[in-house]
């Protein structure tokens, strides 16, 4: 899924870097200790390092570091590699502020100067099970962002399960319990990753597991190639592949094309997210050079997410004027939900690329997940209009702000909205399609049949 990263996820935007480059000396301006604007973090710059801090109100971890690169952006003041990810570093607003991002996101997190580091990081959090709970519990009282639209009453949930946490509390004990606090969301930008004792918590919306009924990771290898052979059989001659196979284009007939993204992410072999730009811009070049399209289906009836800028490359392909595909804000109040840092826009404009100005449809359904739906919200607003056919998406669009507890588990959720240019959210129930038609319901499986490929190509030969 889009996202699911841990410790820098939520450090956005696009940086490039020099691996070979010699690092520059260090700029006085960027050292000390810093604060961003929401994310929970705190970092400190010391001299050609960075340490973060993964900070609450009554806790302190030590999270991701970075060792600095030559900075080769304008206007980047300093570029640092972190676990393979390049962060940027440029001026804020005015010197007691500075903008962070990280390649594969859509936006920059704000950092404010600090007179020091916390008080808080100077008291170890315990790796106690009280230790591990209280971080884990109050990570999500500061930043998730879905309480409310859950109907979920944390503080209740959290004073119900400490009531169970004691020191004498097994490892598998306060998995259950942690589990047992957010199962009930059934929301598919969470996670509890337990290595020490063998355990992993996700989850979908409740209801969109219909197709993947055995678990993604078995999904993914059983019944993935199944479903799409199914749609493969309807399509005229082989698919062509790029990006390690997760893009795909083909012909329904002699003039509709046919788009299918089953991720944005991994399109190259180690994961870069430039060099995946780069693959996929190359792609794009190639699949709308065709010379007989007419018509284009793009199905994301099954996208597992990645980086959202992938998601504006292609709307940038179909845009035939300038529009804001959305904005995007985090949680900025650790104690007042409806608080939000100010919103940075993502804008889709019109390139000199070979695009696509005709009409398109596309195809969505409830295994349409995270980047696969903010792609889906980069096209809302073409003109002319995209037509959504199938079920509502997933319903997760924020990046997954990764935190690890004292006893070395990790967990995620999300504390991002992406609003739409009119200010509308669709985190929870997803976006939903203009027509409804069932995605992969076993009969049509059985039957060999897609009715929303079929419901696609009427409607490109008919207008609607």
């Amino acid at each position: 899924m889009k996202k699911l990263l841990v410790g820098i996820v939520a450090l956005a935007g696009t940086a490039c870097s020099n691996p070979k480059a010699p690092a520059p000396p260090a700029q006085t301006g960027l050292e000390g200790a810093w604060k961003s604007d929401g994310y929970g973090f705190v970092i400190v710059a010391t001299g050609d390092s960075l340490q973060a801090y993964e900070v609450t109100q009554t806790t302190c971890l030590p999270s991701f570091t970075g060792l600095r690169r030559a900075a080769t952006d304008p206007g980047t003041e300093a570029t640092y590699e972190s676990d393979g990810r390049v962060l940027a570093v440029s001026a804020g607003l005015d010197p007691s502020q500075k903008q962070l991002k990280s390649d594969g996101a859509a936006s920059y997190m704000v950092l404010r100067r600090l007179p020091t580091r916390p008080a808080v990081c100077d008291r170890p959090t315990p790796d106690t099970p009280e230790g591990n709970f209280e971080v884990f519990a109050t990570t999500w009282a500061e930043h998730y962002i879905l309480f409310d639209e859950k109907g979920a009453d944390w503080p209740a949930i959290v004073a119900a399960a400490r009531a169970n946490v004691t020191p004498a509390t097994t490892p598998e004990q306060l998995f259950d319990i942690m589990q047992g606090m957010i199962a009930g969301l059934e929301d598919a930008h969470t996670f509890i990753v337990a290595d020490s004792i063998k355990r992993r918590f996700r989850t979908l919306r409740g209801g969109t597991d219909r197709v993947a009924k055995s678990g993604m990771a078995d999904f993914r290898t059983k019944d993935l190639p199944w479903i799409l052979s199914v749609t493969d059989r309807r399509l005229t001659g082989a698919l062509q592949k790029w990006c390690n196979d997760q893009v795909q284009y083909g012909h329904v007939d002699d003039s509709t094309g046919y788009l299918r993204i089953l991720s944005e992410s991994g399109y190259t072999k180690d994961g870069d997210f430039a060099a995946g730009l780069v693959a996929f811009e190359a792609a794009l070049d190639t699949i709308f050079s065709d010379p007989a399209l007419t018509g284009l289906v793009i199905d994301v009836r099954i996208n597992f997410g990645g980086a959202d800028p992938y998601g504006l490359a292609l709307a940038s392909r179909l845009a035939t004027a300038e529009y804001v595909a959305y904005a995007k804000e985090a949680r900025i109040d650790p104690a007042d939900r409806t608080k939000w840092t100010p919103g940075q826009a993502s804008v889709v404009r019109p390139g000199s690329r070979p695009g696509f100005k005709g009409p398109v449809v596309e195809l969505i359904g409830p295994l349409t997940i995270s980047a696969g739906e903010t792609t889906t919200q980069a096209l809302m607003g073409r003109a002319p209009k995209v037509l959504r056919i199938g079920e509502p998406t997933q319903g997760v669009f924020s990046d997954v702000l990764g935190r690890r507890m004292p006893n070395g588990w990790r967990f995620g959720l999300p504390n991002e909205v992406f609003r739409t240019a009119d200010g509308k959210t669709f985190d929870g129930p997803g976006i939903p399609p203009d027509i409804a038609v069932p995605v992969f319901a076993d009969r049509d499986l059985k039957a060999g049949r897609d009715p929303g490929l079929e419901r696609a190509v009427a409607a490109l030969r008919s207008g609607r």
